[in-house]
């Protein structure tokens, strides 16, 4: 089962080959990616909780690196540099990336960084992570009766809606709901992001700071629920603060 989505962008079959075994054992497919120009195309079209760029390729992979912290799908993906020959350029791309990867490589050294940059991958992955939950939501609206309608998925940013009602992306509205095993409700500020026919997608802008904080700690726990054994024990380990090292400064 796999749990994230990393882009590991090398030319060298030792570094994809090690770099991705890793990955894997930490449930985490990789999307391997050879020529630089291919790997900026593909941030601009996928969702990555993690990219791995091998300093080998030189300067191109500055550009790979400056390229996913301006997309707007991927600008908040754990970046990791490979070290590679030239010190100026592994000088440089340290400021670009989250983690650093210095030679000499051997499997351990590379567990040992994944180790460490994991609470921050899952994070990641909890911060877009829609969970599919069917529960009743009144949705409000200016000059418009209150629509009863039921919730499809939710997450951080917002919630996917089943109703037979047409909207107009782009309009205010309230959003009210309560979260299940919760008792109190919430009542969050939205747009309506997207329309078709039969549902709706709300962007939240706003809610109460301790709903906002439930709504974070529900989805933790459905996260952990839905992740293999292994990422579970290694969340508990982030949680906890054990066996792990600080991303580079």
């Amino acid at each position: 089962m796999s749990f994230g989505l990393a882009l590991l962008v090398s030319d060298d079959a030792g570094t994809i080959r090690a770099f991705s075994h890793a990955l894997q054992e930490f449930c985490i497919t990789p999307d391997v990616c050879c020529a630089p120009p291919a790997a900026i195309q593909r941030l601009s079209s996928r969702k990555f909780d993690a990219v791995f760029v091998d300093l080998k390729l030189g300067e191109p992979s500055a550009a790979i690196l400056d390229e996913v912290h301006h997309s707007p799908s991927n600008r908040t993906a754990v970046t990791f540099a490979i070290s590679g020959d030239d010190a100026a350029l592994a000088s440089a791309s340290r400021k670009r990336s989250s983690f650093v990867f210095d030679k000499p490589l051997t499997a351990q050294s590379i567990r040992r960084t994944l180790k460490s940059a994991y609470g921050m991958i899952l994070r990641e992955r909890r911060r877009y992570f829609r969970c599919p939950v069917t529960m009743p939501v009144v949705l409000r609206r200016k000059h418009s009766p209150e629509l009863h309608c039921d919730s499809l998925n939710l997450s951080q940013g917002g919630i996917g809606l089943s109703t037979a009602t047409a909207l107009v992306p782009g309009e205010a509205v309230q959003v009210q709901f309560t979260l299940p095993g919760h008792a109190a409700s919430c009542l969050a500020e939205g747009t309506i992001q997207w329309s078709r026919k039969g549902h709706i997608g709300v962007h939240f802008s706003s809610m109460p700071h301790d709903k906002e904080s439930d709504l974070q700690d529900w989805l933790s726990r459905k996260l952990e629920e839905i992740l293999p054994e292994l990422v579970s024990r290694q969340f508990e380990k982030s949680n906890s603060g054990s066996d792990t090292q600080s991303p580079k400064r």
